[in-house]
């Protein structure tokens, strides 16, 4: 029998869910590229339930990715630039025993529908230089559009700007 794959919206009532998402899904990514003081100072800025609760307020609109009735994985989205039609994907993610499986292109295809319908011509998103999952965004389309340096508190997110026509 197949599995049930299926992506909704979230809600605020989703926080606690994304929230320990989050907690299984940080550490194992980014361990081989950041310090662990740096990925615990950054999910406490980013994936508080307070933290969360404030940008869905402020804009983002973010997915549950289920498996069946678990979810393990998510992604958000906002617009970046409404003039020029660019939104921006904030976060995508999933469990690591989900990766691998389609999940991951099905939760980019799904964001990419919605911002389309939105009005979106352009999607951009941020990965670490060092991420693996640069050659995942560019098999998808995605191209490095620029570089850039964000200053989390004391530490720094390197990344690439990458980016897609729709």
């Amino acid at each position: 029998m197949r599995t049930t794959i299926y992506i909704r919206p979230a809600t605020q009532a989703d926080i606690p869910c994304i929230n320990s998402l989050a907690q299984a899904i940080w550490s194992p990514t980014y361990s081989s590229i950041l310090a662990q003081e740096q990925i615990d100072y950054m999910f406490g800025v980013i994936y508080t339930e307070e933290a969360l609760r404030q940008q869905m307020q402020e804009g983002q609109t973010f997915l549950l990715l289920h498996e069946g009735e678990r979810p393990v994985g998510f992604a958000a989205y906002s617009v970046k630039n409404a003039a020029d039609k660019v939104y921006k994907l904030n976060k995508i993610y999933l469990l690591p025993a989900c990766q691998g499986k389609g999940y991951g292109k099905l939760l980019l295809t799904t964001v990419e529908e919605k911002v389309k319908q939105e009005g979106a011509a352009i999607l951009d998103l941020n990965v670490n230089r060092h991420n693996k999952a640069k050659d995942f965004y560019e098999r998808c389309g995605y191209h490095v559009h620029q570089q850039e340096d964000i200053a989390i508190g004391p530490y720094w997110m390197n990344d690439y700007v990458m980016r897609k026509e729709l």
